[in-house]
């Protein structure tokens, strides 16, 4: 005994495309959480390190990076938590599991460079732009490829600028790189 297929009617036809077509979008325009979300964060805590370092005698005026980066991975961490997907698509499965080594790259480059009393600051743009060019890419969204080439070119312009003013530099590329982009594409039809 067969089970009975169901033949849908072209209107239904049309109804499931059209659905399809509308979840794809959502789930694309969900990757801009991310991408606001540190960009947000990271643009602080840069501000606020210069700030802080330039024209204050804070001693620990280091203190925005790590306050704010635990409360981003905490955000992070309860966002994607609470999205369970019933079928997860290829594209959503490399990214998460590219900024996911990513996440633990900048982690490893800031305790290498605080290891080696150098600024981490020209590798993590690096990243950064490695990052958000890979996920222009795969998404075809060019506001996020060029978001990624402008990092890169921040990380070499970061290799003659000096020490004290490279924390405004990656406020200004993180911007650049991240918030622009990331409302481009929350409010992007795709």
């Amino acid at each position: 005994m067969q089970p009975e297929e169901s033949e849908l009617t072209p209107i239904q036809g049309l109804q499931m495309i059209t659905e399809v077509i509308t979840k794809t979008k959502d789930n694309l325009r969900e990757h801009s959480f991310g991408f606001l979300l540190w960009g947000w964060l990271i643009a602080a805590a840069s501000f606020l390190f210069f700030i802080l370092h330039t024209y204050t005698s804070f001693s620990l005026y280091f203190l925005p990076f790590p306050i704010l980066v635990t409360a981003g991975i905490l955000v992070t961490l309860r966002f994607y938590a609470g999205k369970r997907y019933s079928s997860e698509t290829y594209l959503s499965y490399y990214l998460k599991r590219l900024w996911l080594v990513l996440g633990l790259s900048f982690i490893l480059v800031v305790v290498i460079g605080v290891i080696g009393q150098n600024p981490p600051f020209t590798y993590t743009l690096l990243i950064a732009g490695i990052g958000t060019l890979v996920s222009g890419l795969v998404l075809r969204f060019r506001p996020l490829m060029l978001g990624g080439v402008l990092f890169m070119l921040f990380s070499i312009g970061s290799v003659v600028t000096p020490d004290r003013y490279k924390p405004l530099l990656q406020g200004i590329a993180v911007i650049a790189g991240y918030i622009i982009p990331g409302y481009r594409l929350k409010n992007s039809t795709l």
